[in-house]
């Protein structure tokens, strides 16, 4: 695949993103954030990474400036516990794990998987849907079990991993920017000395 067609994959895949999806994804945040509510996200390779920068984003950018603020976990950044869990007990339940120390009814679940198959991913939403978390699940190709097991789906339609893991992250970033204009109003700042680098002072 050429750079050329590969941008036209991911355009047209943006298109046809189901926005009411979006839209129930950013309502969950905002209810999330306005009860006080946790929020855990979580993914393999890849989609770990999209979780943990989704994290972060909502760690700072999103809550700068703000008294209440998101408390948004990615279980995939404590790499020692991560290792430990895989090791001690088994590769599938480095998320669930984690969630059984901290995971309280009425939080906010995020799975991550392209395939939307991965067994780890799937065992921890399974948890948390048993203990009346809201799940949204985040998935590429076909969907697999986590689009089915999902509250909210956010789906990737296209048959194609870097196309997921843009998407993905595409609407993180939306969520991201609506919470900022509704709790930060229309010229939310990320911090000064941010402020003063892009306006090249």
């Amino acid at each position: 695949m050429t750079a050329s067609e590969y941008r036209s994959l991911l355009e047209d895949t943006l298109r046809r993103l189901d926005m009411e999806a979006v839209a129930k994804m950013a309502a969950c945040f905002a209810d999330a954030h306005g009860r006080g509510a946790q929020i855990f996200t979580f993914g393999n390779g890849g989609s770990g990474a999209s979780a943990s920068h989704a994290a972060g984003d909502f760690l700072k950018g999103a809550s700068y400036g703000l008294d209440q603020r998101f408390k948004m976990i990615c279980l995939n950044d404590n790499m020692p516990s991560m290792m430990a869990i895989a090791n001690d007990i088994g590769w599938d339940d480095i998320f669930i794990e984690p969630l059984k120390n901290y995971l309280q009814p009425g939080d906010v679940v995020i799975g991550i998987s392209g395939s939307g198959n991965s067994k780890n991913v799937l065992k921890a939403v399974e948890y948390a849907k048993s203990k009346g978390a809201t799940v949204i699940g985040m998935t590429g190709f076909k969907g697999g079990d986590l689009r089915q097991m999902a509250d909210i789906s956010i789906h990737s339609d296209a048959m194609d991993m870097e196309v997921a893991e843009d998407i993905h992250m595409a609407v993180f970033n939306m969520v991201k920017k609506e919470m900022m204009a509704k709790l930060l109003g229309d010229a939310p700042t990320m911090g000064g000395t941010y402020d003063a680098r892009i306006s090249g002072e």
